[in-house]
């Protein structure tokens, strides 16, 4: 099997995306699936044949997130007694970790991503407003 580089995906029409689907993906393209999609789907087949795939780790909690279990709540490398602090619009906002999940204003949540739609009024990813993840505010 002959892969199309990476690089000259873009350049395929609709028959030749169709072409190269059958080499790389094990099932037949959908009929009405848009051109920009196919080269995206291409892009990470190619990848994950040359590359490894996905995370053996991610691929177990998507299974778990499939089979209804749902993964732990807690954000990586955060243990009791830490302390994260966030400056939002001049105010400074500090939430601490404990046992039972992340104590702000005195309350309790199991969730940062809460705190931070609370202290926000829009939704954020938790862990990027307190800058644990890749893409974290400065």
């Amino acid at each position: 099997m002959i892969l199309p580089k990476l690089d000259e995906i873009d350049a395929l029409d609709r028959c030749a995306l169709r072409v190269a689907w059958r080499e790389v993906v094990p099932r037949s393209a959908p009929p009405r699936m848009s051109q920009v999609f196919m080269r995206r789907v291409l892009a990470f087949d190619i990848q994950a044949q040359l590359y490894g795939g996905l995370p053996k780790n991610f691929l177990r909690d998507l299974d778990k997130a499939a089979n209804g279990k749902t993964a732990s709540s807690k954000s990586p490398g955060l243990k009791p007694g830490s302390r994260l602090l966030r400056e939002w619009n001049g105010v400074t906002y500090v939430v601490d970790v404990t046992e039972e999940g992340f104590v702000w204003n005195a309350r309790t949540y199991r969730s940062l991503s809460k705190i931070a739609h609370m202290i926000t009024g829009t939704h954020w990813s938790g862990p990027r407003f307190f800058g644990l993840s890749k893409g974290s505010p400065k």
